[in-house]
């Protein structure tokens, strides 16, 4: 039998000792890593070896993650996780607005750097299966036929509220900053318009939710946007 090719990661990260942190947890797990101390390493890296994940952090030495995210943009929609400390939230925000795919706070748990990480992957197999159900607890979409079930519940929700309810499916595991959402749903001129998303997230959670109040599904990341939680993540 073949052994499998585990995934590679680049982690790009100025801080040694972050770095040695990080590639150990890694491997420990599974990966195979790769280190860039700054961002100009790491985009040839990305062109060179072609990695599977990039771990990317807001502040290097020679350019910010957020300028190298836009760049990486240009040419790949590689999966890309930035770490920012609580101090970065607004270039955390901005770096996901950029095109990064999820983020962690400093510190963080190793436990919740794998789940990242997997929610990851798991996105790029949503892109390139075509998926048409998911399920999560006893949430489940069907994408191709657009209904929603609870327990196996239909439940009736609005054209609005499923269109945000994919675009979470879609990056389920992962975070959606309030721009992205109110892009795809309202479009640009809308960007700004928040109290839309408050409204409406209010009342899937009232549809989906045991306990509204408490949501089990569609989680809010404060300051950022919303995070659908899936099961298979973790």
């Amino acid at each position: 039998m073949t052994e499998e090719v585990k995934s590679l990661i680049l982690v790009i990260e100025d801080d040694q000792q972050t770095r040695r942190l990080l590639k150990t947890n890694l491997c420990n797990r599974g990966w195979r890593v790769i280190e860039a101390e700054n961002g100009k390493s790491g985009l040839s890296l990305i062109k060179s070896d072609s990695p599977d994940l990039v771990i990317l952090d807001l502040g290097l030495p020679d350019m910010d993650g957020i300028s190298v995210t836009k760049r990486l943009r240009q040419y790949s929609d590689l999966p890309v996780l930035v770490l920012s400390a609580r101090s970065q939230e607004q270039n955390k925000i901005m770096a996901l607005d950029a095109g990064a795919d999820d983020y962690l706070t400093k510190p963080f748990s190793t436990g919740e750097l794998h789940a990242r990480l997997q929610a990851l992957l798991r996105r790029v197999m949503r892109t390139t299966s075509n998926m048409e159900i998911f399920q999560t607890g006893e949430l489940k979409v069907e994408l191709g036929r657009r209904r929603v079930f609870i327990a196996d519940n239909e439940v009736h929700i609005t054209p609005i509220e499923y269109r945000l309810l994919s675009i979470l499916v879609r990056h389920a595991g992962l975070v959606v900053t309030h721009r992205q959402l109110l892009k795809e749903v309202w479009g640009n001129e809308h960007i700004h318009d928040q109290h839309y998303l408050r409204v409406y997230m209010g009342q899937l959670r009232h549809k989906l939710e045991i306990n509204p109040a408490r949501p089990r599904y569609l989680r809010t990341e404060v300051g950022v946007g919303y995070r659908l939680i899936d099961d298979e993540v973790g």
